[in-house]
């Protein structure tokens, strides 16, 4: 750990969460006159800097490929001035409101080089300075205090075990309260601070002699325990049983059931946990129900539109001539619908035509309300991921967005700029597969939008719910209160195509063993575990100069002998072989070589790329240790701080598939994926296929997966809770 001491020269960059680099004038360097008289660059977490104040900067430096030589900081200190020249340049450096350099200069005069300690002891010495009025001397004497305090209380929360970045948004969120909030409860800070994980807090509070038994820990670790378990499964609520079954394995302690229960307790009285009819939801899903059964009712309860008789006939008769296509009752229903309801659901399996409805919307909603250049400003097209959106827009011709850059995401804070407070002013939202649509996210998106905003959600309830919890559109639907439409008639078979009819089957638990293999587009290549690698390697083959975005292969999970991993190894051999003309770097123990086909893992919306997109590795420097990815024309550098944002992509899972459409789709079907084998799972990835399915695997483990229904039925009640709205 090495210490420069010096002033702030000039801020070249600064985050919202306080992420600081600094160019800064070194003073002394920890004994080494290296940097003395010079400039250095520095990056860290700072509160509430000011360029008038010398720092004592404790880090180390380091060698950044693109910037050069950097000081990264752990943790630092203010230096109290204790100079005319420092004095009156703290004071009058605009940390001080309405003291300009005239009253600094009054300042020192009367107090001199000890000015600042004499007011931090006394502020009553202020009053000897006549050109101050008494704001003057209350704004001076309040500035220095809580300067003091954000000192010491950010160095307490280092020598606790927090690095500069947590201290700094600890301070921010607590102010002067810090230390009182620490004592009382560490744990307080899991609850508030989403980025502070219940490990790294619990890590420091064992550290700090908390004992595995105190009740805060207990309490901390149910509401882990709920984050957990929703996390992995998908629920909203939960059971007291699993929750007890469950807290042993997240704390390493196995606390009384007795004491579980009066803890658990305890969090429903202080309302971070809500308790009805013996089910326990964490408090930010139970208000994300309540906003979504508050305005969903809201605009069901809403009086329809009216338009006169025959009025949508005609402009659906107008609209199918021009753009002669013709459609069928339900079509017709869902357009009108459309128009006439405040809120609205469309559902259907594969090829119903959901993306030429949504079209059709769109237009005639234009030409109706006779908009030409303000379309995108009244009717808005979402999608959850990047690739949804990216598909809805290029079937539609419309824009479409990820509901994350519509309200406008801020990677840093976490936070949507579009919310309650500053709401869009879109008259009309569709939001197009919205199976992928959690509970938090869906609330969200309506505090974006204003009260009288129409809504149309449009999706395959068959599907795979989305990744986070929640199962919006099931729940929405089996309610049995709002207009749903549900589209049945087939528009994707005019080749014959026997996919969509496997898709159908497949969702109806049924198996005709005699769609395989009798055309070009539907095939069943049995394997088994141990000879599957063998015979994939002659299939894939044909494919190898196949535009990437027309050939993806999916598996249902990422372990065993067959998972994604090692199948994603093994194809990269194939479709990317070693070059001397290829430059590689490994990453988390995974070679990654130029011309690799790879999957983006985050939402990265300052770039333009989102959870779910694919790319190809267009260039490597592995002295940099830089990456960077083709997403279709958008090329974006990863450096090592994100590398983990991406994958290879040869193989995919097929949640990350949801929302994607692919000429040709393979998926290997084997015992082995026990449990991640059921019907939503088989039917999603089937559906991603638009041309040509290739299964292959195990005939047993097929049957298997299609005859699991039971798998993953999450414990949500939305649909419950607004019935009882009704009730």
């Amino acid at each position: 750990m090495s210490k420069v001491v010096g002033s702030i020269s000039r801020t070249i960059f600064k985050s919202d969460n306080d992420y600081y680099v600094l160019l800064f004038k070194v003073k002394d360097n920890d004994g080494d006159k290296k940097y003395n008289n010079k400039v250095i660059t520095v990056t860290g977490y700072f509160y509430d800097l000011d360029d008038s104040m010398d720092l004592s900067l404790s880090g180390e430096f380091t060698k950044h490929s693109k910037y050069g030589e950097q000081f990264n900081v752990s943790s630092y200190q203010k230096l109290i001035p204790e100079d005319k020249n420092s004095i009156v340049a703290f004071f009058s450096g605009g940390l001080f409101k309405g003291i300009g350099e005239a009253k600094a200069l009054k300042i020192y005069e009367e107090l001199g080089n000890d000015a600042i300690n004499l007011i931090k002891e006394d502020e009553n010495v202020l009053r000897k300075v006549r050109a101050l009025s008494e704001k003057n001397i209350l704004t001076i004497s309040k500035k220095i205090q809580e300067l003091d305090s954000s000192t010491d209380t950010l160095l307490s929360l280092t020598e606790l075990g927090f690095n500069s970045n947590d201290a700094t948004m600890i301070y921010k969120k607590y102010k002067e309260k810090t230390v009182e909030i620490v004592n009382e409860d560490i744990y307080t800070l899991f609850y508030d601070l989403e980025k502070l994980s219940f490990q790294k807090i619990d890590r420091i509070a064992l550290k700090n002699n908390f004992l595995k038994n105190d009740e805060r820990r207990i309490r901390a670790g149910i509401v882990n325990t709920m984050r957990v378990l929703g996390n992995e499964k998908g629920d909203t609520y939960f059971i007291e049983e699993d929750i007890y079954r469950y807290l042993k394995i997240i704390i390493n302690y196995e606390t009384t059931y007795d004491d579980f229960k009066e803890n658990l307790k305890k969090l429903v009285n202080s309302l971070r946990v809500v308790e009805i009819d013996n089910k326990y939801q964490l408090m930010e899903y139970f208000e994300a129900d309540s906003n979504i059964v508050k305005r969903l009712t809201y605009l069901n309860n809403k009086e329809d539109i009216n338009y006169k008789k025959d009025y949508l006939d005609k402009k659906i008769r107008e609209f199918e001539k021009v753009s002669n296509i013709t459609y069928d009752a339900k079509q017709k229903e869902a357009i009108k619908e459309a128009f006439v309801k405040n809120f609205l659901i469309i559902t259907g399996g594969p090829g119903t035509g959901k993306t030429t409805i949504i079209k059709s919307i769109v237009s005639m909603y234009r030409d109706i309300f006779h908009l030409k250049y303000d379309l995108e400003d009244e009717v808005v097209l979402l999608a959850p991921t990047g690739r949804a959106s990216k598909r809805i827009m290029e079937a539609t011709t419309y824009k479409a967005s990820t509901i994350h850059r519509f309200l406008k995401w801020n990677k840093d804070t976490n936070k949507f700029q579009v919310n309650e407070n500053h709401k869009s002013e879109a008259k009309l939202v569709i939001i197009d597969e919205v199976s992928m649509l959690d509970t938090l996210l869906f609330s969200s998106l309506l505090n974006g939008l204003k009260y009288d905003t129409r809504i149309i959600l449009v999706g395959d309830a068959n599907q795979l719910p989305s990744v986070l919890p929640g199962e919006v559109l099931k729940d929405l639907i089996d309610c049995n209160l709002f207009k749903v439409i549900k589209l049945t008639n087939l528009y994707r078979q005019k080749d014959e195509s026997n996919i969509i009819n496997l898709a159908y089957d497949v969702n109806s638990g049924e198996i005709h063993y005699d769609l395989f293999n009798q055309s070009n587009d539907l095939i069943f290549y049995k394997a088994d575990s141990m000879d599957l690698k063998e015979k994939l390697m002659l299939i894939v083959k044909d494919y190898l100069k196949t535009d990437y975005h027309d050939f993806q292969i999916m598996a249902p999970m990422y372990k065993t002998l067959n998972g994604i991993n090692n199948l994603n190894i093994m194809l990269q051999d194939i479709f990317n072989p070693k070059s001397s003309k290829k430059n590689e770097i490994t990453i988390f123990d995974v070679i990654y070589r130029e011309g690799d086909k790879v999957l983006q893992l985050m939402n990265m919306p300052e770039d333009n790329i989102y959870n779910g997109d694919i790319g190809i590795i267009n260039k490597i420097d592995a002295v940099k240790k830089e990456v960077e990815i083709d997403y279709d024309g958008n090329l974006v550098t990863f450096n090592k701080s994100v590398f983990g944002n991406f994958t290879l992509g040869y193989v995919i899972s097929i949640h990350k598939s949801q929302g994607s459409e692919f000429k040709t789709v393979l998926i290997p079907i084997l015992k082995e994926y026990g449990r991640m084998l059921y019907r939503k799972l088989i039917y999603t990835g089937i559906t991603r296929s638009k041309q040509k399915l290739i299964l292959i695997g195990e005939v047993e483990a097929f049957k298997k997966g299609v005859l699991n229904n039971n798998n993953n039925k999450r414990k949500t009640d939305l649909g419950e809770k607004i019935k009882k709205r009704y009730s």
